[in-house]
């Protein structure tokens, strides 16, 4: 289960406002990528929080509200479907990312980022963590954040799309949504790059 290990690590460091970052959806056919920066007190507790991949949608719902309230900061923010395809998946993750950051009300001095590579352009110091959302409580919380808000706007998407079946799939390439995109054609919140195998 994650912790505040590494929060604590940097705080020893001599940082103050530490941010876990992470991002949810690099890999589907549709709509835009999500990351989202949040900074959490070290003494504040949060039963349950883990890696969004090994939660449920209900329980993920129910952290959000809580992350949401007992955040001292956080910030979600996107890179759209046009941005993907301009600077590709990698660049447009980064770009969200530092979106995240930048949008904290109260701003970190250090990031704690889900993965291997540091984002380009990052105004602060920051340490990237293999595996961070199971390691770093604020990294977990973060990734929930960033799957919900994604979800959520998917399920925006079925309303407005409902012949692609969003709210089922979230835009990742299940054999349903490839057929439908087959079936109709690709809508405008589908990433023409990432249909050229469909």
């Amino acid at each position: 289960m994650p912790d505040f290990e590494l929060e604590k690590q940097a705080i020893a460091d001599g940082y103050s406002l530490i941010c876990g970052v992470d991002e949810a959806g690099r890999g589907p056919l549709a709509g835009p990528v999500c990351a989202a920066a949040v900074i959490l007190d070290t003494s504040v507790e949060l039963q349950g929080v883990d890696d969004s991949k090994k939660l449920s949608e209900k329980k993920r719902e129910a952290l959000y509200d809580l992350i949401c309230q007992k955040a001292v900061a956080y910030c979600v923010a996107f890179a759209t479907v046009d941005e993907i395809e301009e600077y590709n998946i990698l660049n447009a993750t980064y770009l969200a990312m530092n979106r995240a950051i930048e949008g904290l009300k109260i701003k970190a001095d250090f990031a704690l980022i889900d993965g291997n590579r540091v984002p380009k352009d990052i105004r602060i110091d920051s340490k990237t963590v293999v595996k961070g959302d199971a390691k770093s409580l604020s990294i977990a919380a973060s990734s929930i954040l960033a799957k919900v808000t994604r979800d959520r706007l998917l399920m925006e998407y079925d309303a407005k799309y409902p012949e692609y079946g969003f709210a089922k799939h979230k835009g990742y390439g299940t054999a349903e949504h490839m057929e439908a995109i087959r079936r109709l054609g690709p809508s405008e919140v589908h990433r023409p790059s990432f249909l050229k195998k469909i």
